[in-house]
């Protein structure tokens, strides 16, 4: 007999393609309403970034279930709702976004501050809210790379910093208050600090995702952060060589030690494509990255080739995901946003003792 009971049981069988379990236990299906041989059923989204061919490949798995328990036809309605766990109340100074995501390196000039400027973007083009908070405090280049801001950062009336507003992102850096020339010579205490008021003080309002640039190496910022907010997990960003690999080793080391888990590894400046005759060098060798997250037992997010209009994007203020969205090299910064955020979602959604207060983003 067909009623909600049975229709529930049929789609505990229904496996996500992209969480990779049933859609009961990872609470994805929210509710089920019958009538007659009419089923509605309602789904929570765990992303914004959630792939639509994969949506309506889920979709159509839960109308098959429904079908061959009974149903004649079926209406399924979602909502995007960003899953993610509530701060401890030790670690409650950053109000509003929902998930703190670190992007790191073990070394400098591995394209770091590319890859967390194109991921925000590309989470935003998705459709999240999202901010960028540029934590690499002694060499910030988020300004620079996002270019003059639509709106600057201002104080408000509660003596509260606004964030500026860059193609739709929120932004603080470092680099809004001082001088482009001037070096900011600050021992660790005055880090912990600046970083406890750009979390604290600073007006976020509802973000889905917090993307933190953080310096590279593994000093104060990354511990003065660990120790005030709880971060989802870090996206570990490294080139093709074996020197860049060994110190993203340690990166990962370091992550462990202070419980956040790496979400997965991306590998920049992969390889070189000529444009013109289409010969491919790699200059920095190749697949250091992908080796590396199967050692770890980590997802490989992917390749990012060097290419001079993500260069030029960095350089003129206008990132390649907003200067060629439709670019292949933009597309792959939205697929790295998309498993990213997927990664997350698998994270929250796998603990049952700690079940995540779900927000509907309208």
């Amino acid at each position: 007999m067909l009623n909600e009971t049975s229709v529930k049981e049929a789609l505990g069988k229904v496996t996500d393609p992209m969480l990779g379990a049933d859609i009961v236990s990872y609470r994805v299906l929210r509710g089920v309403e019958v009538q007659g041989d009419d089923v509605l059923v309602k789904l929570d989204i765990p992303t914004h970034a959630y792939p639509k061919q994969q949506l309506r490949e889920l979709q159509k798995k839960i109308e098959d279930a429904c079908k061959a328990a009974g149903a004649k036809r079926v209406t399924i309605t979602s909502d995007v709702v960003t899953a993610y766990l509530p701060a401890p109340s030790d670690k409650a100074i950053l109000k509003g976004p929902k998930n703190v995501i670190a992007v790191a390196a073990g070394k400098g000039g591995v394209g770091k501050s590319t890859v967390a400027v194109n991921l925000a973007l590309a989470l935003h083009r998705h459709g999240a809210k999202v901010g960028l908070l540029d934590a690499d405090v002694f060499g910030p280049s988020v300004p620079t790379m996002l270019g003059a801001p639509e709106v600057p950062p201002q104080a408000s009336k509660e003596s509260r910093i606004i964030p500026a507003v860059h193609h739709g992102l929120k932004v603080i850096s470092v680099g809004f208050f001082v001088d482009k020339e001037e070096a900011v010579v600050w021992r660790g205490p005055m880090v912990h600090r600046l970083l406890q008021q750009f979390l604290g003080d600073v007006d976020w309002g509802e973000l889905d995702y917090l993307v933190c640039d953080l310096p590279p190496g593994t000093g104060d910022v990354q511990l003065s952060l660990s120790q005030l907010i709880p971060i989802a997990g870090a996206v570990m960003v490294t080139t093709p060589q074996e020197v860049s690999i060994i110190d993203v080793v340690k990166g990962i080391a370091m992550f462990e030690k202070v419980e956040i888990p790496i979400l997965g590894i991306v590998e920049n400046m992969s390889y070189y494509k000529c444009p013109a005759c289409g010969h491919t060098d790699e200059i920095f060798s190749h697949g250091g990255g992908k080796r590396l997250a199967q050692e770890v037992g980590t997802q490989f997010f992917g390749e990012i080739p060097i290419d001079t209009r993500i260069r030029f994007g960095g350089d003129a203020g206008v990132p390649i995901v907003i200067a060629s969205p439709d670019s292949e090299n933009a597309l792959r910064f939205m697929n790295l946003a998309s498993a990213m955020a997927i990664k997350v979602a698998q994270n929250v959604l796998s603990k049952p003792k700690r079940s995540p207060r779900l927000a509907v983003i309208k």
